[in-house]
């Protein structure tokens, strides 16, 4: 009974990582708005509880009014990181090429699924919490892999891009038309990027230092808030069943 209870929980993981890649890709508007507001409700609790245990890093005598204190900080930067997971989950699926979008939508998928199991061994391992751990501690490595992941995908270049931007952009274009422009002008930005950290190192060397610094790794903002909820209602599905 137990090896299909966990075959039942481990089959509701793999949709719920599908279902969210699919939101994006079919209703990018919808997963922004969602995953702002997910961002903000999580964040508003942790970031202050993160506030309350730092206090004795950074001051020698806590601030007066604590408690006043740490819940405007940690709301305000609770704020911020959601607004920043709205607006990258938006440019992140929104765009013209259906072709392109489609391979996104795997790549997130992919780097979702890795982020749920890294979390959960963490969990088995180490018993860190996912919640805590993979809201601080997360973003910057799913980035990293989503980075490398979109690096594969191929870049215009500039010529193609300036022709694009001077005969196929309208003056005033749609907000699928300019995300799609954006993206584009990122993949040219990262391959000129690995050109010329190509002169200095190896092919392979050059294409993970150019994805380090590409603007694709703030998508891990969005990575790590699905990997632990999804995390986190395995956990708990696991525990209580």
């Amino acid at each position: 009974m137990r090896i299909i209870i966990n075959a039942i929980i481990m089959l509701g993981e793999l949709a719920a990582i599908a279902g969210v890649a699919w939101l994006g890709f079919t209703y990018p508007l919808l997963f922004a708005a969602l995953t702002a507001s997910l961002a903000l409700a999580l964040g508003l609790g942790l970031e202050i509880a993160r506030l309350k245990n730092e206090m004795p890093f950074y001051f020698d005598r806590a601030p007066d009014r604590l408690t006043f204190f740490t819940t405007i900080v940690g709301s305000l930067e609770a704020f911020v990181k959601a607004l920043l997971a709205g607006v990258v989950a938006l440019l992140t699926f929104l765009g013209t090429d259906q072709e392109r979008l489609s391979w996104v939508a795997v790549i997130f998928a992919i780097c979702l699924f890795i982020g749920c199991a890294l979390v959960r061994w963490l969990n088995y391992r180490f018993k860190a919490r996912p919640m805590r751990w993979g809201y601080f501690r997360l973003a910057a490595p799913l980035g990293l892999l989503f980075s490398g992941g979109l690096s594969m995908l191929p870049s215009p270049g500039l010529t193609e891009l300036a022709k694009r931007a001077t005969f196929d952009l309208p003056e005033r274009p749609s907000m699928e038309q300019a995300s799609e422009f954006l993206f584009l002008l990122k993949q040219s930005f990262d391959d000129i990027v690995e050109r010329l950290l190509g002169l200095v190192v190896e092919p392979g060397t050059a294409q993970g230092l150019s994805a380090l610094v590409s603007v694709n790794m703030l998508s891990g903002f969005v990575l790590a808030l699905y990997a632990v909820l999804i995390a986190e209602a395995v956990r708990y599905l696991e525990t209580e069943t």
